[in-house]
């Protein structure tokens, strides 16, 4: 007869459940979306003003009022999104708080339903059911029922900060070439430098959500090249020049 595996002393399911990647999809998202956009969108401004222009001043100028105007908006965007959201999910949840003063019975039955769905044994769905009700009856429906858990519940301000915090990152990126690059081919330097930063945002993104660095560098670079060669282009056919 084997051994039975013995389990490691030291194990902690708290630990264990900490290092999978699900519970950094929240900061993760906001983050790279933040800094992803700060680059494109200064690179694609500070692309398209050096198309028309061949002094440094209107490309700095319009470079910083990117930064700002952007990351500003990032974070206000982000904010009433996510306060939009959680505005839902405390509707729905007051909801079921009082569903479940006015008729415990049925609730209890809708959640037996759920495991029975999910594969338990009839019997053993309302089992479980019946358990974690008289354990908190709230917290089963707002996990089980409605989907909310501390994984997938956003707040307003990390949001808010982590994304326009990332896009002021992503933003002084261009906005250093432009400082500090030679005008001749700026926008082809600063394009350049823009898919550069855009692989490395998109390795550094894989790599901390556990997903393909290949596929990830290229859907940002492929998706900011198309930004920026449009923006390009408005600045070479405005037949405005700066």
């Amino acid at each position: 007869m084997a051994d039975e595996k013995k389990i490691d002393p030291d194990f902690s399911v708290e630990n264990y459940m900490d290092s999978h990647y699900i519970h950094r999809s929240n900061w993760l998202r906001a983050a790279v979306l933040g800094a992803n956009d700060g680059i494109i969108s200064v690179s694609s401004i500070a692309v398209g003003v050096a198309a028309a222009t061949t002094t440094r001043d209107p490309i700095l100028l319009a470079t910083l009022a990117g930064l700002v105007a952007g990351a500003l908006s990032m974070a206000a965007g982000e904010y009433v999104s996510v306060s939009s959201q959680t505005d839902t999910e405390k509707a729905d949840i007051a909801r079921e708080k009082a569903e479940l003063e006015e008729m415990p019975e049925e609730e209890k039955l809708m959640l037996a339903y759920i495991y029975e769905q999910r594969g338990l044994k009839k019997e053993t769905a309302l089992l479980v059911a019946e358990e974690l009700t008289a354990q908190d009856a709230l917290a089963a429906h707002v996990r089980d029922e409605l989907g909310i858990n501390e994984i997938n519940r956003a707040n307003p301000i990390q949001a808010a900060l982590a994304s326009g915090a990332s896009f002021t990152v992503g933003g002084i990126l261009p906005l250093l070439v432009a400082l500090l690059g030679p005008l001749d081919k700026m926008e082809y330097l600063l394009y350049l430098f823009a898919v550069v930063f855009l692989a490395l945002l998109g390795t550094v993104a894989a790599l901390t959500g556990g997903s393909s660095v290949p596929r990830a560098i290229l859907r940002v670079t492929v998706w900011g090249t198309i930004a920026m060669v449009l923006t390009a282009l408005v600045g070479y056919f405005s037949g405005v020049n700066i």
